[in-house]
């Protein structure tokens, strides 16, 4: 009886270790809590663990926008459970989940303070970003081309030149190539951290928004060696999953 259950607890441990969407080296999280599936509005913190291995906020909690339609589950280092419905292109939703944070994309003209580890592209004329879900090839992938955007199909892919909510952007890795499992054509692209529209009366197309002096900071604050997450949940699920996901 005693092996028995041993063998339960042991199952159980494993069964949690499989569900569990932050991973263990990691100790830096951006966490985005919603009122519920329908909101575009969310409350941004930053989370660290201290050298006790307990989690504390170091900054926020900030104000900030999301799809105009709320969220619905993305794909990321979360475990989807099967039938749920899934982001996709056009919904004006934003990807509910666990997700890793990719590089900075700017065209501000005053620079953005940040670590040294993260990829920066001062984007050009010349950068696209490919959301046309019949191009597999490119899809939800950043393109340079070696001469400015002139066709309409590379003038409507280029990434925004004078629009100043998307002048700082930091990539939220949802269904990105990098991301187990690959890109699922259709499923949601071009998902970033940018300033709030409208000093944040608007909501956004599917990114999270927030107001740049907020947004600089923490920027400032993500340190690629703590493995850092995006983790975006409304209220209620982020308790229904906080044990199963290692959430902080």
């Amino acid at each position: 009886m005693k092996k028995f259950l041993c063998l339960v607890l042991l199952l159980t441990v494993l069964l949690s270790m499989a569900r569990a969407a932050v991973p263990r080296e990691c100790t830096q999280a951006i966490i985005g809590i919603a009122d519920g599936w329908n909101s575009s509005q969310v409350t941004l913190s930053v989370v660290e663990k201290n050298a006790k291995g307990q989690w504390v906020r170091v900054l926020g909690p900030y104000p900030g926008r999301l799809g105009k339609n709320g969220l619905v589950w993305g794909l990321g280092l979360h475990t989807n459970t099967q039938g749920v419905t899934l982001k996709k292109e056009g919904d004006g939703r934003s990807p509910a989940g666990v997700f890793a944070l990719g590089g900075l994309w700017v065209t501000h003209k005053t620079p953005v303070k940040h670590h040294s580890g993260i990829p920066y592209v001062k984007v050009s004329p010349n950068d696209l970003w490919v959301t046309n879900t019949t191009d597999a090839r490119y899809y939800n992938r950043h393109v340079r081309l070696d001469h400015p955007a002139r066709t309409a199909w590379e003038l409507k892919e280029q990434m925004r030149q004078t629009d100043y909510p998307h002048s700082i952007k930091m990539l939220i890795c949802h269904n990105t190539h990098e991301r187990k499992g690959g890109v699922v054509v259709g499923g949601g692209s071009s998902i970033f951290f940018h300033i709030w529209r409208n000093d944040g009366k608007s909501p956004t197309a599917g990114c999270t928004s927030l107001a740049e002096n907020h947004l600089r900071t923490i920027i400032a604050r993500i340190n690629p060696a703590r493995t850092p997450v995006y983790i975006l949940l409304p209220r209620a699920e982020y308790a229904r999953l906080r044990q199963n996901w290692r959430l902080p």
